[in-house]
């Protein structure tokens, strides 16, 4: 699993900082995590392959984390995209999205498969072979709600000095899935713990967007691989951020020790800050976790 940032600005417009978007990758399929306006564009800029998103999470309804999703949709549709995408947000975001599909007397001809989030909970909304999505109830003026993607843990390695010559594929198949074999001839056992060894671990990433200063959230993104946390103001603008529900630089480094996670990356910076000092040198004073996120960075988790 990787990460690639695609935007880490906050509301207001900024040179060299997108609105909000991130990229989670695993082998052959793409999650998209929020839709800044423009993004699409960041996609065409890294090269990756639009078709290989199939899930898009929106975390709430401010348009720097979701106006550019109306394009990216009408985009996919104009390049004949049949397969389905499934689309995670806030419940307005779907009748937002009809409105302006029935304005522009567009069909997509694809199906979008809508679930509503609700940020009073965290909950699982959606699972497959390869990963799951676990919301985070996050506080802040509009419901709002973070993401945490588990890939899971990989298929077993098999030990292939273990086994007979010319042991049939079809059983080293079911051994890596953890299935133990019966030889029909012999009615001999192969039991997978035997002739396998553990597959690559689980790896998890948090997503928490616009967000108060939030302890609850620790329980649920502990021991994270990669965190990806706002930090729109530091310590002097404390009162803006509770005021704002926006959290600061120290804030957030102490959730990230609180919750014992293995790296956290900063972003959401107000516009007032021309650069991204002040905000590292009062995280780095809680926290040895914390870096600040850099657009256009790769993450491998």
């Amino acid at each position: 699993m990787k990460l690639t940032v695609l935007g880490i600005g906050s509301a207001s417009p900024q040179v060299g900082k997108n609105p909000s978007a991130f990229l989670v990758s695993f082998s052959n399929e793409h999650i998209l995590i929020d839709c800044g306006e423009g993004t699409q564009y960041r996609l065409l800029e890294k090269s990756i392959k639009v078709s290989r998103i199939k899930t898009i999470c929106i975390s709430h309804l401010h348009g720097d984390h979701y106006f550019g999703l109306i394009g990216l949709l009408s985009s996919m549709n104009l390049s004949s995209r049949k397969e389905p995408m499934t689309l995670i947000g806030p419940e307005p975001l779907l009748d937002i999205l009809n409105v302006q599909f029935v304005a522009a007397n567009t069909s997509l001809g694809f199906e979008l498969n809508f679930i509503k989030t609700d940020n009073s909970k965290s909950e699982m909304l959606f699972e497959n072979k390869t990963f799951s999505i676990e919301t985070i109830p996050l506080i802040h003026r509009v419901p709002c709600t973070g993401y945490k993607i588990t890939e899971k843990e990989g298929r077993r390695h098999l030990i292939p000095e273990k086994l007979p010559e010319n042991f049939p594929v079809a059983f080293i198949n079911l051994l890596k899935d953890g299935e133990d074999v019966t030889d029909p001839l012999s009615q001999e056992v192969f039991k997978s713990l035997d002739y396998t060894r553990k597959g690559e671990p689980a790896k998890v990433f948090s997503y928490c967007s616009d967000t108060a200063y939030n302890p609850a959230i620790v329980p649920i993104i502990g021991a994270s691989d990669l965190v990806y946390h706002e930090a729109t103001f530091t310590k002097e603008l404390e009162a803006r951020a509770e005021k704002t529900q926006h959290s600061t630089a120290e804030q957030a480094a102490k959730i990230a020790e609180a919750a014992e996670v293995k790296k956290m990356i900063l972003g959401h910076l107000s516009s007032r800050y021309k650069t991204t000092d002040r905000h590292f040198e009062e995280a780095e004073k809680v926290s040895d976790r914390v870096e600040m996120a850099i657009e256009g960075a790769v993450y491998k988790i």
